[in-house]
Parts: C-alpha cells; structure tokens; sequence
C-alpha cells in the first residue's frame, strides 16, 4: 500500500494535544502518541528497562521503571533527563516508524511532544501545532497532581519557544475552549483530505525545502 500521510501533532507541555489527538482519533484518523509508546517501554520486559537499569538501577521496580523514581531522580540530576532521553528517543523513534509501516489508512497522525527537539518534523507530512495563551498552559500543568512551578518551567526550558513553533507549523490548532478545538480539528482535517486527493499522495506538502 502507498504510504500515508503523516501528520505530526505537537505543542508545548500544557497545550492541549492529548485532548486534540483524541478528536482527531474520534474523527476516524489511527493514531500514534509518544507517551503511550514510552510506557511499553517502561513496562516489564520493555525495551527500554535494561539500559535504564544500568544509568541507575534505583529507578528499576518489579522489573519496570518506576516512573515516579524516574521524575525525582530528573529533578535532582541535571544530566539524568540528557541520558534518559539517549536511550529513549530511538526507540520511540522505531515503534513510531512500525506504525506507519504498518497503517492502512490514507492518513494517519503520529502525536509526539518533542517533534521539533527531536528533528522529527522532517518524517512527517504534515506538522499541526496546538496552542493556548501562556496562562491557560500554567493553569493546566499546575493542577496536575505532583507539579510545581519549578518543574514546570524546567520542562518548558528544554521546549522549543510556542511562537517557534508555530511560525514552523503548516497548522496551528488553538485550544482554548473545547469546542473550538473540535472545529480547528475538523476544518484542518477537511483541508488535508482535500489536498490529497487533489495532489496526490505527495510526499511532503511542506515547503520548507525539506
């Protein structure tokens, strides 16, 4: 089968994309998300538990990283995040990439929260990138159980800047409210649909030069 086109979902922690995701996936588009992968990796026999275990075998539990063990051991280690995510990226990389092998649809969406950090904007076809006000995005990652104004902002630091991303989006998505979500993610998809069945399954639609 003709590869799909690749939407890459992202945005900044607090923006809203695991909630755009789902609409997407409601609207009948497969889709893939970093997290969920990273979790398999996590679990007992995961790819990813022996070579975490060897970093630091304190994060192990049960034969599984303890993700809580994981987030104190990133909050008190400044060059813990740098070796997690070593081992990490690449394997999320390769079940991202079982995915779109795998998929029979026409389109697909892959959510990945570090699209640009990564340089995986250049393996999809398309880059949609939510957004909220600066408020709203403190807001929700503040009533998180377990987060802090501190790490928050340490996270947002290793993030590539909102009005980056968005000046390098083909889309942006705002997520204020709920339902205008569900209208942006419904008109886009209208738009994309359009596109390639007047185009063709082009490769890339950017034009970006990549």
């Amino acid at each position: 089968m003709t590869r799909p086109t690749v939407i890459g979902l992202t945005g900044s922690i607090g923006m809203g994309k695991t909630t755009t995701a789902r609409i997407f996936g409601q609207a009948g588009i497969p889709t893939w998300d970093a997290d969920s992968a990273v979790h398999r990796l996590y679990a007992k026999g995961g790819a990813a538990v022996d070579l975490i275990e060897a970093l630091n075998p304190d994060v192990i539990r049960d034969g599984a990283v303890d993700r809580s063990a994981l987030s104190d051991w990133i909050a008190r280690d400044n060059f813990a995040l740098d070796g997690i995510e070593g081992i990490v990226h690449p394997l999320v990389r390769d079940d991202r990439d079982k995915f779109i092998r795998e998929a029979v649809s026409q389109v697909v969406l892959v959510d990945i929260p570090l699209l640009f950090e990564t340089g995986a904007e250049g393996d999809v076809d398309i880059v949609i990138v939510v957004s909220a006000p600066e408020d709203s995005q403190r807001r929700r990652v503040l009533a998180r159980p377990g987060w802090t104004e501190e790490k928050f902002e340490q996270i947002k630091a290793r993030q590539v800047p909102d009005a980056e991303k968005r000046r390098r989006a083909d889309y942006v998505i705002e997520t204020a409210t709920l339902e205008a979500t569900r209208e942006s993610v419904h008109d886009v998809l209208e738009q994309i649909k359009t596109r390639r069945a007047n185009e063709g399954n082009c490769p890339r639609y950017r034009d970006d030069g990549a």
